[in-house]
């Protein structure tokens, strides 16, 4: 595990006057917002190491590109967050040893303690996804969940992902927004928060209610995420961003309609009341639920539903010249 020594440090706890320039400022809120989330975001967004996410990455990266000839030697995380896309894709047999980067100095931070423990070959540096600072040449693999839609110029970010890459490496990007999908999703969400919050000040659910300061937390935290996430995607639009960045064989790929439609409002609750509430025989249901629904989204709705109504997206290209994986 090794971090540049040069890079910031976290910043977990913005004051009231850095929230209110981070308004005004994306990077700024980028790196605020995240640095705030960075500790508490595996159990925020129920994210593991197991064979439960290792699985789950798997299958992004196989529905995105297909059969291709593994491991990659050499893979790197844009906007990595805690590792969750990167550390289960080398836990599942994609890559051999690994880079992770991020503009938050507190993501960075996590991602490279979560491959410690799990003894994986990962370095990280806090970096701009538009400025990579990485050499021309160097990946097998580019990859990111849910980061392209944060970042300001996607385009000029792809085109990074390509200079980094060698001749013929492939960039992957899994759980990028829809424009369609976050219009449903945000209604959802702001839905399930508002009633949740207000039913569990009813005296006989207030065990079921987080504390208030920590409520106010969310909602500072909330009011950021709204400068940060920048971007939602059609399908086909992103798909002529890529080629116009310079690559080949670009497919953008998508998924989760019914999964969302029930995700949604199940993760904006489970934000909102106390964890001890939510026992691990709740949380298995949830996945089984999830997997039920993922199942009907890619067997029978994806034939029917056309795919810019699917929550995610997903978009896959490769660096022209050597043979191509």
């Amino acid at each position: 595990m090794t971090v540049h020594p040069d890079d910031p440090a976290p910043n977990p706890h913005a004051t009231e006057a850095e929230v209110e320039a981070a308004l005004k400022d994306t990077k700024l809120a980028q790196v605020l917002y995240h640095d705030w989330e960075a500790e508490t975001y595996d159990d925020k967004w129920s994210i593991s190491y197991d064979e439960r996410c290792i699985a789950y990455a798997r299958g992004r990266f196989d529905l995105a590109v297909g059969p291709a000839p593994l491991p990659y030697e050499r893979a790197l995380e844009l906007g990595c967050g805690t590792g969750f896309f990167l550390l289960n894709l080398m836990q599942g047999g994609i890559a051999k040893t690994g880079s992770v980067t991020d503009l938050s100095p507190g993501m960075v931070k996590v991602a490279l303690r979560n491959a410690e423990h799990l003894g994986l070959d990962v370095d990280g540096r806090v970096a701009d996804a538009e400025t990579i600072p990485y050499d021309d040449d160097t990946f097998d693999l580019v990859c990111g969940h849910a980061v392209l839609h944060h970042i300001p110029d996607v385009e000029l970010a792809l085109k990074e992902c390509l200079r980094v890459l060698k001749p013929g490496g492939r960039f992957v990007f899994a759980g990028e927004p829809t424009t369609v999908g976050n219009l449903y999703a945000r209604k959802l969400g702001q839905a399930t928060w508002k009633v949740t919050t207000e039913i569990t000040k009813l005296p006989f659910l207030s065990g079921w209610r987080r504390p208030q300061t920590e409520l106010d937390e969310s909602s500072r935290a909330a009011a950021l995420e709204a400068v940060v996430d920048l971007h939602t995607f059609d399908p086909s639009d992103l798909e002529k961003m890529a080629s116009s960045a310079g690559a080949v064989d670009v497919k953008a790929t998508t998924e989760e309609f019914a999964a969302a439609l029930w995700g949604w409002p199940v993760r904006t609750f489970e934000a909102a009341v106390p964890d001890e509430k939510l026992t691990m025989g709740y949380r298995m249901a949830q996945y089984r639920a999830w997997l039920g629904l993922s199942w009907l989204d890619e067997n029978v709705l994806r034939k029917v539903v056309p795919r810019e109504f699917f929550y995610n997206a997903m978009i896959t290209g490769v660096k022209p010249g050597a043979a191509q994986k």
